[in-house]
């Protein structure tokens, strides 16, 4: 896997994955899905405010929302978890390599 770093998609991704709120909710989204009112309960921020984060984490791909007679079930979207985690992987790959070349220049070989 390539890393694009310029893709809007991964940074609304990681920038959803940011808030530990909204990180909270798909946490507690990926084992069941749960209603707004439901998550709303969890938290001490206004139900707006547990709206607004389930609107950010669903423009990141990260939870989608179905309606259930008169509630909002969130899902969380385990596709996009798996995406950012590919990326993270991806990137400690691309690091470890620039140490590895790193103490090759700077660690004396053995004689």
């Amino acid at each position: 896997m390539v890393v694009e770093l310029a893709d809007p998609a991964l940074d609304r991704l990681f920038r959803a994955l940011a808030d530990p709120s909204r990180r909270d909710i798909l946490r507690r989204t990926l084992s069941a899905p749960a209603s707004v009112s439901e998550l709303a309960e969890r938290y001490e921020m206004s139900f707006a405010a547990v709206q607004k984060h389930v609107a950010v984490l669903e423009a990141a791909g990260l939870v989608r929302k179905t309606a259930q007679g008169r509630e909002r079930l969130v899902r969380a979207e385990p596709a996009q978890v798996a995406r950012a985690r590919a990326v993270l992987v991806e990137l400690e790959r691309l690091w470890e390599a620039r140490f590895s070349q790193l103490d090759s220049i700077l660690v004396p070989a053995k004689e």
